[in-house]
């Protein structure tokens, strides 16, 4: 018998308290490619794809295809980015679709289906039950050779097709009326995974690629957009407009092949347009061999690590592996030069230079990432302080130290990756920084004391104002040198 005891609690009482997990930053690599290719639906609309995924980029979607010539670009890099995603533009309007659940490998065991001489199942299509009958499976090699059986029994009302993971079965319309639906439980249908666990999406009208691309945004899984398909000028400055206004920021890319691009005297281009709008958010390069040059940036941009050191870098003088490089004129380079539209460039001393790296709006593209990045890391910064704090950060001067200190480290990082450097203020000062001031650490962070604050925002819990000043690293693009020669 247990004789019982006092717990050691009454004396020493030890409890664990977890802080809660800080917020993640962004990622500032995500690169989205937009299709057209009828092989993600609309609702799943976004599909994520490593780069040892190629083939299976290349088997759903075909070699040929934009996006797998996108994918291609982006992965083509050096050093390579590890995955991209793929979403889906409904350009035309697409079909109603019945997705059956993802097979094991053991379910896609051919043996399971060739014992099947008289199989059948009713679906409905479009509000009509077909009858699916008559399959037999028994000489069948291969999947794709099933759901061209069942294609053939659907008799023109549909179609089913095997994504290498499942069966789906689409009907023959488009459009917001076009479903599937009610697929009977039958032993073809159990093998098939038709059965239970299906997922019913219906049709949809035809977008515009500003309607995708608002249904994109409310997906955050990426910063980076490449539009892999045709589109026409009006379809490319409104996407721009959406994701200049766009928050958390993001960038689009287009590849431009109009050979007008290359005139200085052209004013109608799609360059000169979004050069025109000031876009400091979409970026175009100029190919007039591969429409997906442009994802070839994206894939070197997809690769700084800003938590690294000195790991920043200019787009300048980068290579982009798989593209011919354009033999121009001084003048054609002008012209692209003008409209803020890069190119991959062959020099007359056998080299070829990505140039001249830059937004359509004119900032460098490297100050556009760089800064997205730092204005979700002091972001997230404050954040996590506030947010893992088993206290509270105080409206004293306590408090505002902490701000200070945690903006200042996460500045510290920005130097750290070569983003920032110190130098010379050349604006307008504040706090204690003056015109003309030294910034020896690169940075100078400034919070209003906290007598000066109104009593309205002391009320509110509001900080005092936090003004920060950086000095961009830049780089060097141009060089003039001068040989004095003496006899």
């Amino acid at each position: 018998m247990t004789l019982p005891t006092l717990p050691v609690s009454n004396v020493v009482n030890v409890q664990i308290v977890m802080a809660p997990r800080a917020a993640a930053l962004r990622n500032f690599g995500a690169t989205l490619i937009i299709g057209t290719s009828d092989v993600i639906d609309t609702a799943t609309r976004i599909v994520t794809y490593a780069a040892t995924e190629l083939p299976d980029i290349a088997s759903a979607f075909g070699s040929e295809s934009p996006e797998y010539l996108a994918a291609v670009a982006f992965f083509g890099q050096s050093p390579q980015p590890t995955e991209v995603q793929i979403g889906r533009w409904a350009k035309t309007a697409t079909s109603g679709q019945i997705k059956g659940r993802i097979l094991s490998t053991s379910e896609q065991e051919m043996s399971r289906f060739t014992s099947i001489d008289s199989g059948a199942f009713d679906v409905t299509i479009d509000g009509e039950v077909v009858n699916v009958t008559g399959i037999n499976l028994q000489s069948q090699s291969n999947l794709n050779g099933v759901a061209s059986q069942i294609t053939v029994a659907l008799n023109s009302k549909g179609t089913c097709l095997w994504d290498g993971q499942r069966f789906i079965i689409k009907s023959a319309t488009t459009g917001s009326t076009s479903t599937v639906s009610n697929v009977t439980n039958t032993g073809l249908s159990v093998v098939m995974g038709l059965e239970e666990g299906t997922t019913m999406v219906t049709g949809a009208a035809a977008e515009s690629l500003v309607d995708a691309l608002n249904a994109m945004l409310d997906r955050p899984t990426w910063y980076m957009a490449f539009v892999a398909a045709e589109y026409e000028d009006e379809d490319a400055l409104a996407a721009s407009a959406v994701i200049e206004a766009a928050s958390p920021s993001r960038v689009i890319a287009y590849t431009l092949m109009d050979t007008a691009e290359l005139d200085q005297n052209q004013t109608t281009t799609l360059g000169y347009k979004l050069a025109a709008a000031g876009y400091q958010h979409t970026l175009c390069g100029y190919s007039s061999t591969n429409p997906a040059m442009a994802a070839s940036i994206l894939g070197r941009m997809s690769t700084v690590d800003f938590a690294g050191s000195n790991t920043t870098l200019t787009l300048k003088f980068k290579q982009c592996p798989g593209v011919t490089a354009e033999n121009l004129t001084l003048s054609q380079s002008n012209a692209l030069a003008a409209n803020n539209v890069n190119v991959f460039v062959a020099y007359d001393n056998d080299t070829s230079i990505l140039q001249e790296g830059v937004m359509s709006g004119g900032w460098f593209i490297d100050e556009r990432h760089g800064l997205d990045w730092l204005q979700n890391y002091v972001q997230t910064a404050v954040w996590n302080l506030l947010y893992t704090s088993t206290t509270k950060i105080g409206q004293d001067e306590v408090g505002s130290t902490d701000l200070v200190a945690t903006v200042s480290q996460a500045l510290e990082q920005a130097v750290t990756n070569n983003l920032v450097s110190p130098g010379v203020w050349n604006s307008d000062g504040f706090g204690a920084l003056k015109r003309g001031d030294t910034l020896s650490t690169g940075y100078y962070v400034y919070i209003q004391p906290m007598d000066e604050q109104s009593q309205a925002d002391r009320e509110a819990r509001k900080a005092p104002p936090i003004q920060c000043a950086v000095k961009l690293t830049g780089a060097i693009h141009f060089v003039d040198v001068t040989i004095n020669v003496n006899r």
